[in-house]
């Protein structure tokens, strides 16, 4: 018998909890015949929610007590910290990461479970083969993130991976021992290394509600990615600032040169000088904001603050 622990991140979803429940316990229950080998163990996280999330989750945890249960937090500390606090509270042989909406099929569980237990595999994730139900926009723009952050760094992310994936307990306590504030769960998964492998889908529509990211929080965390496991843009920051000072040092010198030729300077040349000075000052400000990224990170890390606080867990 082996326990399979399921860490749910929830921020309101109190219509697709239920649903959520009744799918898995399906798919464990076809997993237990005709002999009996899983025990699940549901985690579910919310994510301080403003809707009915917590009652349902508490409805499910009266009604099966000894496999459901639940951590609510203070408030909203985003999906990474619902993950840490998740896989904080398994205690099961193999864990998995889902999301509540049903857009990661159940059904692929019992295909992760065999490569885990027959080929040798630590983790076993999970990739979306097609984008279907985006905009043009936000599919391009995800695609480029990928494209972006895999030339960036030396981790490589698997483009299109979701965090839906089944892990071995050795996995998840490696996983747990990082101790940074600033999460970024897909590059630290891919950063652990282990024996990995993915399995595509078919992408799913929500069993119910609707998804509560917009572009700007996509861009965030892509950002948030980037900065994680890459210092690249600080390498950017400097070979701007050098080949500014160097297109500087070669105007100081055609000006010098124009003066002594035409025997003083010209008026005429202002606004030619007002864009120069423009474009270096927006040089130094870009290269100061992102140094300015990483200063936050390090003063996040700093002040070693919870990544979340549990108000009431059963």
């Amino acid at each position: 018998m082996k326990k399979v622990s399921l860490v749910v991140p929830c921020y309101n979803e109190e219509e697709s909890i239920p649903l959520f429940f009744q799918t898995v316990s399906k798919v464990i229950d076809a997993m237990n015949l005709p002999t009996p080998t899983i025990v699940p163990e549901y985690i579910f996280v919310d994510d301080g929610s403003s809707d009915n999330t917590l009652a349902e989750m508490k409805a499910l945890h009266e009604a099966h007590p000894e496999t459901v249960h639940y951590r609510s937090f203070s408030r909203n500390f985003g999906k990474e910290s619902a993950l840490a606090a998740g896989l904080q509270a398994t205690t099961g042989d193999y864990v998995a990461v889902m999301d509540v909406d049903l857009q990661d099929p159940p059904e692929l569980l019992p295909k992760m479970v065999k490569l885990i237990e027959e080929d040798g595999y630590d983790c076993v994730g999970t990739i979306q083969k097609d984008r279907r139900g985006q905009s043009r926009i936000r599919a391009f723009l995800s695609s480029s993130f990928y494209r972006v952050i895999n030339h960036l760094s030396d981790v490589r992310i698997e483009p299109n991976a979701r965090d839906y994936r089944l892990m071995t307990r050795q996995f998840v306590n490696t996983v747990l021992d990082l101790p940074e504030f600033n999460r970024f769960s897909k590059g630290i998964f891919s950063w652990v290394g282990y024996k990995t492998t993915y399995l595509t889908y078919e992408s799913q529509p929500r069993a119910a509600g609707t998804t509560h990211w917009n572009m700007r929080q996509l861009f965030s965390y892509s950002i948030e990615g980037i900065i994680d496991f890459s210092n690249a843009p600080l390498r950017l920051a400097t070979w701007v600032g050098s080949i500014s000072f160097f297109l500087s040092l070669i105007g100081l010198i055609f000006v010098v040169v124009r003066a002594l030729t035409n025997g003083g300077s010209s008026v005429a040349g202002w606004p030619s000088l007002v864009v120069i000075i423009l474009l270096i000052g927006g040089i130094q400000l870009f290269c100061l904001g992102i140094l300015g990224q990483y200063i936050s990170k390090i003063y996040l890390e700093t002040k070693h603050r919870p990544k979340y606080i549990v108000r009431e867990e059963k």
